[in-house]
């Protein structure tokens, strides 16, 4: 374990659980949302700076305004039309060619518009999922506020599980190419780590079988790792360590979002899916 990197992440991991803790249990809804429509913006931000930095020409103010507008439109409600989520991936396509028609040069007409979308997509989109789960309500389940925890706790056990017991006992690299620090003995730890804070919430929980909070651990705990991973070959793509510097010992927003980009989404269509009908 390098002990010169773990103050730094220890100190910025509790200034981050104290902020996320006051924003999503003391705060309003809207301030939740506006706090992590901030963090989606610096996220996308960096992922627009990272493929940059391979020549890929992008018009990085469009896709954040499409990438900050996802998230705004949702907590604000904004929905002119019952397909207004089709209806706007129809606009953000012709705006998108309409920005590169106006360029000199048209060589990565292609490259610069998929890689635009599939940021806006990557990021902004998984992301304002846990906007939605805030504003879940409903008389089956506990509000929106625990079910953000319980993504919260369930990915970011795993990080912790992962980084601590990887970092003591790891000696099998997962996939060295990749990121050769993880490990599958930290990957098995971070998943322990996860079944283990979907179940201290049992108590809030306690309306639904016990096994869902389970396979809630597993699977958030599997895809936590898997966006990690994720990011990582974005990363390793790009040549870079960290996405950036925002946050001492942790590296940059979209490095401290990675493992929410599948857990986020996932949970909330398993919600939808098999918790909400019972």
């Amino acid at each position: 374990m390098n002990t010169q990197t773990l103050l730094p992440r220890l100190l910025t991991g509790s200034a981050l659980i104290a902020l996320v803790a006051g924003v999503l249990f003391k705060a309003p809804a809207w301030i939740f949302s506006l706090v992590t429509t901030v963090f989606i913006g610096l996220g996308l931000n960096e992922f627009f700076s990272l493929v940059e930095r391979k020549g890929i020409v992008i018009e990085r103010w469009l896709g954040l305004a499409v990438g900050l507008l996802i998230p705004i439109s949702i907590w604000t409600g904004f929905e002119p039309t019952k397909g207004w989520e089709l209806f706007f991936m129809v606009v953000v396509f012709l705006a998108l060619f309409l920005t590169q028609m106006r360029r000199q040069d048209s060589s990565q007409a292609i490259v610069g518009i998929s890689t635009a979308l599939f940021g806006i997509l990557y990021v902004s989109w998984s992301l304002s999922f846990l906007i939605k789960l805030r504003f879940l309500e409903n008389p089956v389940l506990p509000s929106g506020i625990w079910l953000v925890a319980l993504v919260l706790l369930i990915t970011k056990g795993g990080d912790i599980g992962a980084y601590f017991v990887g970092s003591a006992i790891g000696r099998h690299a997962l996939i060295r190419r990749v990121s050769p620090s993880k490990t599958w003995e930290g990957m098995v730890g971070g998943l322990l780590f996860s079944v283990g804070g979907a179940l201290t919430l049992r108590g809030v929980f306690s309306q639904i079988p016990a096994y869902h909070l389970v396979v809630l651990g597993l699977l958030l705990g599997v895809l936590g790792q898997l966006g990690d991973l994720s990011e990582s070959l974005v990363k390793r793509d790009c040549q870079v360590k960290d996405s950036g510097t925002l946050f001492p010992g942790m590296g940059g927003a979209l490095d401290l979002l990675d493992s929410l980009l599948f857990t986020s989404p996932i949970c909330y269509f398993y919600v939808h899916k098999f918790l909400l009908g019972l």
